[in-house]
């Protein structure tokens, strides 16, 4: 609960950005001027970038908490078997030994989105966000009956 309330905060705060600088692009357009004109262009296409970024990142979010809904309703969420340094920070090897386990279960099972799902879990713990997001992707993809590169 705690995340998605940090999540709308974040968001809310961003589209307050996005229209305070809308807005001043607008201005600057109703200058006139070339120059003007020009830089509120280049200033209204910085929050249309934005709101894009944000629109795709809370599609995404979604997506996954409900295939986490969906994977705790059958009661195939990964378990946190993780060992824990005394500061309370995942131990690498121990993340990497849950990593391997879930990489293989996923070779075995490419068409699964469970696995990819699982996998993208190992690949966060073990501290590498881009594989994560992309193993989540493929999971995303995989339930909604799509094909995506992996």
């Amino acid at each position: 609960m705690r995340a998605k309330l940090s999540y709308a905060i974040t968001a809310a705060v961003l589209v307050v950005y996005f229209v305070l600088v809308g807005s001043r692009g607008v201005m600057l357009i109703q200058s006139g001027t070339v120059l003007t004109v020009t830089f509120g262009v280049a200033v209204l296409i910085l929050p249309v970038i934005g709101l894009w970024f944000l629109w795709k990142n809370t599609q995404f979010v979604r997506r996954a908490n409900a295939l986490a809904a969906e994977l705790d309703a059958e009661g195939g969420l990964p378990v946190d078997e993780l060992k824990r340094t005394p500061s309370g920070r995942i131990d690498r090897d121990s993340a990497d030994e849950v990593f391997a386990r879930r990489k293989a279960e996923t070779e075995a099972a490419p068409e699964d989105w469970r696995s990819w799902f699982r996998l993208a879990i190992a690949y966060h713990d073990a501290r590498d966000t881009p594989r994560a997001r992309k193993a989540m992707q493929q999971a995303i993809a995989l339930h909604e009956g799509r094909t995506v590169e992996a």
